[in-house]
């Protein structure tokens, strides 16, 4: 995976299987792992999964290890670096070796999670110091702490907009498009990437569910047969500006032949003009301006142009969950990674991202939200698990890319039928599956 998905959403809510069960005789201990009042006092040796296999091929993960072992001196922490971590860490999580650190898989079901992880602390107590808890929380126990957060919306060329003569945020979708359109008569460039080929992006639109209305109970709400693509709803405003980016011929002409990693150079190049992304990818956009001799400051980040009362909102969504194996025989040594990486290693500030402490600061990356006053809704992942459930009864994925990927194939005409039948297709299944689901 490398750095070219972080999810958060991809990220981001998901149980899409369940990963089989436990092996290994006995039943592992439920004792809370909490990280020892006496730093000298854990040891052992540890193992991170993690998907950034960029950062331990470049031995930045070393780096944070050596900068822990200053506190911690006794305890080694190894990593392994997996390209196909959802896949590699499903098979793995029937046997009992799967680290002693891990990013919480989407392939857990949400209700299992007491069956694999080592709880973390009270959900109560743990609200209080950290975002995102209720994504992993199960009972009245937290078995996950997220490696950092992100704001939802597009990442675009500020370059390329003002060479339109786009100096603000688009407000409306209908403004979206006329942006686009501008961008496309003007400079000749992509106005919109999908992404397409590559699948996960699409996921990124999923993010957006609470930006529309700003409330952080929205995916919350889709938790029944709710039509979740009626007029007005967040999924249908959502996907129809989707549809209408690409039935306007404001995207890329051949989606089967995107690539995410080129992506990058094109559109700090002035080639691309926004891609919908989480906030985390803003510094791997500046990145790559820099390395083709462009300005990174022309890399900007803007909301869903949807306005409630007079401003934006962004949800702010969990990043991988970070997790303590429950058969792990250094359950203290594990937390303790976990709490210090989280808290103390810089690493969501070094990503650009929002930090899971709440007492952090937002990230520079996010100064333009800051200063236009952007709401951010941290959004509510607590009925995750019943939402899941029926998604995967429905057969949708909504943290998959399939059935954005027919969205757009119906859109530039590669798939017959129309946006409303699509949409009411999408609502009869949910409903379908939301009335069958734990009957």
């Amino acid at each position: 995976m490398g750095n070219t998905k972080t999810l958060t959403g991809v990220l981001l809510a998901v149980a899409a299987l369940a990963v089989t069960g436990c092996s290994g005789g006995g039943a592992p201990s439920t004792e809370m792992a909490t990280a020892p009042a006496d730093p000298g006092t854990a040891t052992g040796s540890i193992t991170v999964l993690t998907q950034r296999t960029d950062l331990v091929q470049s031995g930045a993960m070393d780096a944070y290890a050596a900068e822990f072992n200053k506190i911690y001196p006794k305890v080694e922490v190894k990593f392994e670096g997996l390209t196909d971590y959802e896949g590699e860490v499903k098979i793995r999580m029937n046997t009992e070796d799967y680290g002693d650190v891990l990013m919480i898989p989407a392939s857990v079901a949400k209700n299992d999670y007491p069956k694999f992880f080592a709880p973390l602390g009270p959900s109560i107590k743990m609200a209080d110091k950290y975002r995102f808890n209720d994504k992993s929380t199960v009972g009245d126990k937290v078995y996950g702490i997220a490696q950092f957060g992100t704001a939802n919306g597009f990442v675009y060329n500020k370059a390329l907009w003002k060479k339109a003569g786009i100096t603000a945020w688009p407000t409306t979708s209908d403004e979206f498009l006329a942006d686009l359109k501008a961008i496309r008569a003007k400079t000749g460039a992509i106005p919109y990437y999908t992404n397409f080929k590559d699948g996960w992006p699409l996921v990124q639109w999923t993010t957006n569910i609470g930006s529309v209305t700003c409330d952080e109970d929205a995916t919350n709400k889709l938790a029944g047969p709710v039509s979740p693509w009626k007029s007005g709803s967040e999924l249908q405003v959502i996907d129809t500006l989707l549809y209408d980016i690409v039935e306007g011929g404001l995207s890329e002409k051949d989606p089967s032949t995107t690539n995410w990693e080129a992506s990058k150079t094109k559109l700090a190049k002035g080639e691309i003009g926004s891609m919908m992304v989480g906030s985390w990818s803003i510094t791997q956009m500046r990145d790559a301006a820099e390395k083709a001799g462009k300005n990174p400051d022309d890399i900007g980040y803007m909301p869903l142009p949807v306005l409630k009362g007079d401003g934006h909102c962004a949800t702010l969504v969990s990043d991988y969950q970070q997790a303590v194996n429950i058969h792990s025989k250094h359950k203290e040594a594990a937390r303790a990674w976990i709490d210090w990486f989280t808290e103390k290693s810089g690493y969501s500030a070094k990503e650009g991202a929002v930090p899971t402490l709440k007492s952090a600061p937002m990230p520079s990356t996010l100064k333009d939200f800051v200063d236009n006053d952007v709401i951010f809704t941290e959004r509510s992942e607590s009925d995750t698990g019943e939402v899941n459930e029926i998604d995967n009864a429905a057969e949708i994925g909504l943290n998959k890319p399939d059935y954005r990927q027919k969205l757009i194939d119906i859109a530039r005409g590669a798939q017959k039928g129309s946006l409303d039948d699509y949409f009411a297709e999408l609502d009869k299944r949910w409903d379908e599956a939301a009335r069958t689901v734990g009957s």
